[in-house]
């Protein structure tokens, strides 16, 4: 069995702040903490959890997830097992990219944009680890990781084995994988990617087609896309240099086709995409700027940026409880307004 043994070699902390370890800058102590570098520390890691019947709980780059006040009462284990394996496919036209969980998102972007590898360029300057963007499947101006995920690498926390899961096992859908289901199952060790060596570039989404319009740029190049869609989220989104913030806190609406119309009915200048025959898609930001009036609000230490009313700040000084209490009337007023739930993006841990 994997996590029968395990050397007790690897310094396990006590009462850690997590504050620091997020982005939205929030969040209690830990009551037991450690990082791991590499699969044995997170055998023992894990063999520590189980062995003192403690709940563990996987830390990235802290970029989607809102941390109790009152902390978590298990072991926080920080992912830092990186490295990056480049590995010619189909007669050298893609190229599978093996990744480590930890590594960190935007620099494997970066790196792949630069050897002229098509895939993920729409995916720029998004904050948080590798290890993360299977379990969120994270998308961004028209695309999604599922998109370029040839399989993940995980250890089974039940099953205390390693495995393959393969993208269509992973069950992908919008902001949705299997890993979701049972969150303290899988721990994510690696991720392949397939990227193109000449692909089709994607620029269809609306800030990249004005964005380019603007510039007058008919056929952007690879970096071009890249580089828009940095200036695009910089321009849109807070500096989490400035500001405690996990980005977009709640998910876009997804929503029946009949109550889409019924939406644009009363309100024409809705943005609404089609899914399919029997689903749309409404930018949540839309409805929670113009019907609501949230873009800018800012109650206490607590607000939504000015530029976008889908993120949640931290002016400084904010709890949990504040970012969670704001969420609740963002949620209240929506569902008053249009009749549509909304949910978070944004993980709760405690």
């Amino acid at each position: 069995m994997i996590l029968s043994n395990f050397a007790k070699k690897m310094k396990i902390q006590e009462n850690i702040s997590l504050k620091e370890f997020t982005t939205f800058k929030i969040g209690g102590i830990a009551r037991f903490f450690c990082t791991v570098l590499n699969e044995d520390e997170l055998i023992e890691a894990i063999g520590f959890s189980k062995k003192n019947k403690l709940p563990f709980f996987i830390l990235g780059g802290g970029s989607n997830i809102l941390i109790s006040d009152n902390g978590f009462s298990g072991i926080v284990i920080k992912m830092e097992m990186k490295g990056i394996e480049y590995t010619e496919v189909e007669n050298g036209k893609k190229v599978q990219v093996k990744v480590g969980a930890g590594e960190n998102w935007d620099d494997i972007v970066k790196e792949t944009v630069e050897k002229g590898l098509y895939g993920l360029e729409n995916l720029s300057l998004i904050p948080g680890t590798v290890g993360a963007s299977p379990v969120q499947n994270i998308g961004a101006y028209g695309s999604e990781v599922k998109d370029t995920i040839e399989s993940v690498y995980v250890l089974d926390v039940i099953k205390d084995e390693y495995k393959t899961i393969t993208n269509s096992e992973c069950r992908f859908d919008y902001r949705y994988s299997m890993f979701k289901e049972d969150p303290r199952r899988y721990v994510v060790l690696s991720v392949n990617f397939i990227l193109q060596k000449n692909g089709k570039l994607n620029y269809d989404y609306k800030d990249l087609k004005e964005h380019f319009a603007f510039k007058n740029i008919r056929e952007p190049s690879l970096k071009q896309v890249r580089d828009a869609v940095i200036e695009i989220r910089t321009r849109k989104l807070p500096n989490l240099k400035e500001y405690g913030t996990a980005g977009s806190f709640f998910k876009n609406v997804v929503t029946s086709t009949a109550k889409g119309k019924e939406l644009l009915t009363k309100y024409p200048d809705m943005i609404v995409h089609a899914v399919n025959d029997k689903k749309v898609k409404i930018p949540l930001a839309w409805i929670l700027d113009h019907i609501c009036g949230f873009r800018g609000v800012k109650i206490g230490n607590v607000g939504t940026y000015k530029n976008q009313a889908l993120v949640l700040v931290n002016y400084g000084g904010a709890t949990a409880t504040d970012i969670t209490n704001l969420a609740q009337k963002m949620v209240d007023k929506v569902y008053e307004e249009t009749g549509i739930e909304i949910f978070p993006e944004v993980e709760w841990v405690e």
